[in-house]
């Protein structure tokens, strides 16, 4: 008999490797079968928005800027991602999305909102809010490890009050 960790434990690898390979095997499969799963996970960092710096970015995944600076000329000479230097200061390097990389990061978005769809539509409404808060606590928990890690916990507070304001703007206009 396995002990509610080791449960725990089990499901939360199969859950991080089933979501992968669904989300690798979706991407081989569309439009975007170009891309690997880590250009995705690129183009979604950098966002369909503002351009951004690849120190920002590379921060955001977690990567060093050699790193992205190898991943970034892939996605430059695929027309995914726009390179440029700053007007003002030649030494910083902005990045954004061609027309093409927003729609791909814009199909991305959808493919998780989709897996997210399918996994609640089996359950009642009771259950479904209750499986998306204790989903919620789950990730606060995790990135509170994380900033842990990191050294850097007094963000988690600020990043949970963001989701709270997030929550209370989502419960008044239900």
């Amino acid at each position: 008999m396995h002990s509610d960790v080791e449960e725990m434990s089990e499901s939360l690898v199969r859950i991080f490797e089933n979501v992968l390979l669904t989300e690798g095997k979706s991407l081989s499969q569309g439009y975007f079968s170009d891309l690997s799963l880590a250009e995705m996970h690129t183009l979604t960092a950098i966002g369909p928005y503002e351009a951004k710096t690849m120190s920002q970015t590379a921060q955001k995944l977690g990567i060093t800027t050699g790193t992205l600076t190898v991943s970034i000329d892939r996605l430059v000479r695929k027309g995914y991602v726009d390179r440029r230097r700053d007007d003002r200061d030649k030494r910083i390097v902005r990045i954004s999305l061609t027309r093409n990389g927003k729609l791909a990061c814009r199909m991305h978005s959808k493919f998780h909102r989709v897996l997210a769809k399918r996994i609640l539509e089996s359950y009642g409404e009771e259950d479904r809010k209750t499986l998306v808060g204790l989903v919620k606590e789950i990730d606060v928990k995790i990135e509170g490890l994380l900033l842990r890690y990191e050294g850097t916990e007094e963000k988690s507070t600020i990043r949970r009050t963001a989701r709270e304001i997030v929550d209370e703007t989502d419960n008044k206009t239900e």
